[in-house]
């Protein structure tokens, strides 16, 4: 558990001032900060208010009031807003929650949660916390073995103070969830060092005969975790060197980071061995990741946290276009409209199934570009191929509360050469990944599995031929050998 929190002292003070002149009896959102494990701390970098909901009210409200205040009359505001408890739109507030995960790089998470609420408030409405707090969690884990605990951060107006309590997530919510822990305000992001990467992946993920009726995002999602596993294997190479010692980074300025994946097999050639398989899916691009590390912490945290940036990025493109595949968007080009049109009417192409295809479509995944944020740290957003940089402005507004920066030089777009590569294989299945990702599916109205054991007796009718033939000439060149023996 967490013992100490140290919150950086601008951006918390900018928080306060501008929640003491709204004028608001209360409010909620969400703290983006990180947990350290290996320094046992918990660091918090800023506080993000949840937006109004779709029927533009608040996030949170206060209601009800004390019975003694129903005996005596109405009274004072002050004292009204004292007696009463807070009600929060859970549901939203984890909604902001998942979406703003998707825009911080690696070593920024969302840990918690914070209200401006009075201590009385704040002491009828813990339960209602602590359930808001889990469904954060639960929207926006931290990572694959995630933390059982998170944040719950109160600013009190009267009299004015700050309080950071342990909310835990192991057992059932209840008013011994909360445990105070230490907290502080300092100079938190003047330490941060940033680390930059540039990932290069080419999956080719057999198709067995079982899995022929799984929808596309079924099968990216197994590959995106087969990948993931990779990883973890990998070594790292930051500014050139080789990272052996679990050391600090003492130096300023960005880190370059090169993964090293350790020799991977050929799971084309292992796909052409295997009788159930009747496809490879190929996916093949180029991930940029960020992260960002304290200065007292190991540089192997970096590694970690870029690793597991490069599988959360990947993961939140696909999430993004199931989003839209709920929402009933069409495809981004006629052409794949029609065709998905053909073959199954009113249906987005993730949700189709490889073996219901018959013409080429394609399936745009969004680019990563990346927004200046605090110091020399960066969020992010992924944009459609239709998507200009006004969209990214309009959601860094909505969602983090900030002016995107009106000089579009600064905004980063590293992601905006697509590699594309094609599977010479029985379904060609290729997804370039970046600026334009498309996904082209070929597969003739031929039964895929009698297409796999044509090919096959093709190749072993080669083989034989050629054996065949190494066998003649050896025969006929002993022959040859003994007969100028003889003469000889």
């Amino acid at each position: 558990m967490v013992k100490a929190v140290v919150g950086e002292e601008t951006r918390l003070k900018f928080a306060e001032d501008r929640l003491s002149q709204s004028g608001l009896t209360s409010q909620v959102g969400l703290v983006i900060g990180k947990f350290s494990s290996a320094l046992d701390r918990g660091f918090v970098f800023d506080l993000v208010p949840t937006p109004p909901n779709d029927a533009s009210e608040p996030a949170c409200s206060l209601i009800g009031t004390t019975k003694e205040d129903n005996r005596k009359g109405a009274k004072s505001k002050s004292q009204s807003v004292d007696s009463s408890s807070l009600v929060v739109d859970k549901d939203w507030v984890a909604e902001h929650a998942r979406q703003v995960s998707r825009m911080l790089v690696g070593g920024m998470k969302v840990i918690g949660i914070y209200v401006w609420i009075s201590d009385t408030a704040f002491k009828n409405s813990t339960i209602m916390l602590c359930q808001t707090v889990k469904g954060v969690a639960e929207a926006a884990p931290i990572s694959e073995t995630d933390w059982d605990e998170r944040l719950l951060i109160q600013i009190c107006y009267s009299p004015r103070r700050w309080t950071c309590r342990n909310c835990s997530l192991s057992s059932n919510i209840t008013s011994s969830s909360l445990r105070p822990c230490d907290f502080k305000m300092g100079r938190v992001l003047a330490s941060v060092r940033t680390f930059k990467c540039m990932h290069n992946f080419n999956l080719r993920l057999p198709i067995h005969h079982e899995s022929a009726n799984q929808k596309f995002v079924d099968i990216l999602r197994h590959g995106i975790s087969v990948h993931w596993k990779d990883l973890k294997g990998a070594n790292a190479m930051i500014d050139g060197n080789l990272v052996i010692n679990d050391e600090p980074c003492s130096t300023d300025g960005l880190h370059e980071v090169e993964l090293l994946l350790p020799f991977m097999k050929n799971t084309f050639v292992e796909a052409c061995s295997q009788k159930d398989v009747v496809g490879v899916l190929v996916f093949s691009g180029s991930v940029c990741s960020f992260a960002c590390l304290n200065a007292k912490e190991p540089v192997s945290q970096a590694v970690a946290d870029i690793k597991d940036d490069i599988i959360r990025s990947l993961q939140s493109r696909l999430g993004i276009i199931c989003d839209e595949a709920e929402g009933d968007q069409p495809p981004a080009d006629d052409a794949s409209r029609e065709s998905i049109k053909e073959q199954s009417p009113g249906k987005p192409v993730s949700q189709l199934s490889l073996i219901s295809l018959r013409k080429t479509c394609s399936l745009p995944f969004p680019r990563r570009v990346f927004v200046p944020w605090l110091e020399n740290t960066f969020i992010c957003d992924y944009l459609q191929p239709s998507e200009t940089l006004e969209v990214l402005k309009d959601r860094c507004l909505e969602l983090m509360s900030m002016e995107a920066p009106n000089d579009a030089s600064t905004i980063l777009e590293p992601e905006g050469a697509a590699l594309s590569l094609r599977a010479k294989s029985f379904w060609d299945v290729a997804i370039p990944f970046a600026s334009s990702l498309d996904l082209s599916v070929q597969k003739d109205n031929v039964n895929a599995t009698a297409t796999f054991s044509e090919s096959s007796a093709k190749a072993e009718k080669s083989t034989n031929i050629n054996v065949i033939a190494a066998v003649f000439f050896l025969f006929l060149s002993l022959l040859v050998g003994f007969l100028l023996l003889r003469r000889s």
